[in-house]
């Protein structure tokens, strides 16, 4: 049964540079790359060496302890090199991409008339199902497991964030297609949730075989773990699965085509993108290839993903696996008179610190500079008043911070995952990066809880 929810907690911080919709191609990437680290909990096996020659789907490594999940490359070319970090860890895996593009074939059908564990066998081999992840814990969903309901947020909330009605626009048929398979691995709903009182593109509108819910509010409603809350909550022994919206796409496209394509549409966006725009793209395409000739001078952060939870990549990283956003702002490193101190009409707080409250509609070219240090933890009601989930954040973070497992699954961390605390971390006063002590602490209920 369809749903209208209206979130109350939360807040929207309003950015400069919102992307145009307008969209244009890339300029042709000179590489790409399949970085193991997006994928938390993962520990890689090779299957390809430096020098050797893959299709679009080749498999490029496995999960080391379940290895029917295969991660595939994105286009067809070389493996120019095999990126490792402190022990050896591997960060990434490196594609010069071929001048005319080769596809492994798959053996598809209409998704409507396959039984769920053909679409598993073809999503394992194909390298889609890392594209689908799992609450609890926030890590790529396990194919043995059977979720109560899968998850698919159609509109982004967070600041800058991509507007999916644009992208998916025309991709009636790949979008619908998609649906129809992800349908077949659950014996619940398929949750397709929309913005409340905005335009909806038929794409969403018309789309069947799922359960379609309204959020209403300021970020984070736009996350899938809050409308999980508010939905189909995740219980101890339960599981639920998310899927990104241009990921269905792309889901459809493979069941109609037989072929990979992770081509997906980004949104290039912040105060020091010149023309901020859609831009056409791959999975793991080179940073460069977006953003060059695109930006003001200075001292940029180019972050893939948005300035509350993305992961700062520079222009010689790459795409995030998961990301549909690149946002670019400057870095906080001039000082300034007084510090965080001084009266500012252009600096921004959800507190009444500034005179951003008297604003509500400025946009502002935030840069990230912290304004302050690391300070004892206070109990101060600030993420009470941004987390729309009925728990106790402090608490729960605190349970995390002196490992008390049994705590934790008491005050529900199966629930929760590190986006949905980030505007909690923005608003902190005491500084703690409350994203790195939510995952850590769902690392150590997946070790201790199973």
């Amino acid at each position: 049964m369809s749903k209208n929810v209206k979130i109350r907690r939360g807040a929207n911080i309003k950015l400069a540079g919102k992307a145009d919709q307008v969209k244009s191609d890339s300029n042709t990437p000179s590489s790409f790359a399949i970085k193991p680290p997006d994928f938390h909990g993962l520990t890689p096996k090779m299957l390809v060496k430096e020098g050797e020659e893959v299709k679009a789907g080749s498999p490029l490594f496995h999960d080391k302890y379940n290895d029917k999940v295969l991660f595939t490359s994105p286009v067809s070319g070389e493996v120019a090199s095999i990126v490792r970090g402190a022990k050896r860890k591997i960060l990434e895996v490196r594609i010069v991409p071929d001048s005319e593009q080769k596809y492994v074939s798959f053996d598809t059908a209409n998704a409507g008339s396959m039984s769920g564990e053909q679409v598993t066998g073809l999503l394992l081999k194909s390298g889609l199902w890392p594209l689908i992840k799992q609450r609890p814990y926030d890590v790529v969903a396990k194919p043995e497991s059977k979720p109560k309901a899968i998850f698919i947020s159609a509109f982004d909330s967070a600041p800058l964030g991509p507007d999916y009605d644009f992208i998916l626009h025309g991709e009636d048929g790949a979008f619908q297609e998609g649906i129809n398979a992800l349908a077949k691995l659950t014996s619940g709903a398929v949750h397709l949730n929309v913005r409340s009182g905005a335009s909806t593109d038929p794409v969403f509108a018309n789309a069947k075989n799922v359960t379609r819910n309204s959020f209403a509010g300021p970020h984070p409603a736009g996350n899938v773990g809050i409308q999980m809350h508010h939905i189909s909550p995740v219980n101890k022994g339960e599981t639920v699965w998310s899927v990104n919206v241009q990921a269905v796409a792309m889901i459809g496209k493979f069941f109609q085509t037989g072929k990979l394509d992770l081509s997906k549409t980004i949104a290039l966006a912040g105060s020091e993108v010149q023309k901020p725009r859609y831009i056409k793209t791959k999975v793991g395409a080179s940073v460069q290839s977006i953003v060059e000739g695109q930006l003001n001078d200075g001292d940029l952060r180019i972050i893939s993903g948005n300035v509350l939870t993305g992961t700062s990549v520079g222009a010689d990283g790459y795409l995030g696996f998961y990301d549909d956003l690149i946002t670019v702002i400057p870095e906080g490193h001039d000082p300034q008179f007084m510090g965080w101190l001084a009266p500012n009409f252009h600096k921004f707080s959800l507190s009444k610190a500034y005179f951003s409250w008297l604003m509500p509609n400025k946009k502002y070219r935030l840069n990230t500079n912290m304004n302050g240090e690391d300070r004892a933890y206070v109990v101060s009601g600030q993420y009470e008043d941004l987390l729309p989930m009925d728990l106790y954040p402090v608490h729960l973070i605190k349970s995390i911070m002196t490992n008390d497992v049994e705590r934790m699954e008491q005050l529900g961390i199966y629930e929760i995952a590190p986006e949905d605390m980030a505007l909690c971390e923005f608003a902190c006063t005491s500084k703690t990066q409350v994203q790195k002590i939510v995952r850590d602490g769902l690392d150590v209920a997946m070790k201790e809880l199973g």
